[in-house]
């Protein structure tokens, strides 16, 4: 299964003239994140391209953030919510909002 949302991943972006949002928004939206780490895994065995870096260059905006924050989640959860954990509190000042949600 997998391989086959690779495959249409693919042909919805990297493999067209245009993207075709819809197949993107539903394949990262009704898989579970172990699905999407493996369907990331045979992206980018079949494409030679990380599944993330292929989102910045068919994605822009909101889209792409919400878009790659599943996948990132599906990759290391943990990760995730570190990073953004550093982000809210480097610098000078907290983003105590960003901090309060994540907490």
């Amino acid at each position: 299964m997998a391989q086959e949302d690779a495959q249409l991943l693919y042909q919805a972006g990297e493999g067209r003239q245009g993207t075709d949002e819809s197949c993107f928004n539903m394949i990262l939206a009704m898989r579970s994140f172990p699905q999407l780490k493996a369907t990331m895994e045979a992206y980018s065995r079949m494409a030679n391209r990380n599944l993330l870096s292929s989102m910045s260059r068919e994605f822009s905006g909101y889209v792409e953030s919400g878009l790659k924050t599943i996948l990132q989640c599906a990759l290391n959860r943990t990760a995730f919510f570190a990073e953004r954990l550093y982000y809210a509190m480097k610098g000078a000042g907290t983003d105590d909002s960003t901090l309060v949600r994540i907490v």
